[in-house]
């Protein structure tokens, strides 16, 4: 499963939510008929539920999905994540990634220093923030790069590998 978002609130009193989207195109997401709505973005308890229509709102998005007609119901999906197989999700475009894909890979810089591995993303508002922990320990080094073009250089998904401008001591 890869989780696309999240949904934040009710939206009005005929059953629309709220959807905060982890990434920059929900637009993307008209194409998908089916969501998959689940409590936890590592679990196993999702449900499948249609997709009636999403717009934007604002900076956010609304999303009216099959089966939630009411406030109330709409209330009783606050807090879940938005999220699909691998399969149903729309192609991405050149130099787009989905988070998901990002998870793990190692990080190197130009000097073929390894800097750790992706183990989030988080969205500032500016722009995605990747990061990167050197290590498993509690103590481990943890590292925020900002995910653009002047730290992120190359990201090779089929390499296991992102390589960034960006120092060890910095």
């Amino acid at each position: 499963m890869v989780v696309l978002g999240r949904i934040v609130a009710p939206y009005g009193v005929k059953g629309w939510v709220k959807v905060h989207p982890f990434g920059d195109d929900p637009a993307s997401w008209r194409g998908m008929p089916r969501w998959w709505l689940g409590p936890e973005a590592e679990g196993k308890d999702w449900r499948q539920v249609g997709l009636r229509e999403i717009r934007p709102h604002g900076q956010a998005w609304v999303a009216r999905l099959e089966g939630v007609d009411d406030r109330t119901a709409a209330e009783g999906l606050a807090g879940l994540f938005v999220g699909a197989p691998r399969d149903a999700l729309p192609l991405t475009g050149e130099g787009e990634f989905y988070w998901a894909d990002l998870m793990g890979l190692a990080v190197e810089n130009a000097r073929g220093e390894c800097l750790g591995q992706v183990v989030e993303l988080v969205e500032t508002g500016a722009n995605p923030v990747l990061v990167v922990r050197d290590g498993e320990a509690r103590d481990a080094q943890e590292r925020l790069l900002p995910f653009v073009a002047q730290v992120v250089k190359d990201v090779d998904l089929a390499g296991g590998r992102i390589l960034v401008a960006w120092e060890r001591d910095w």
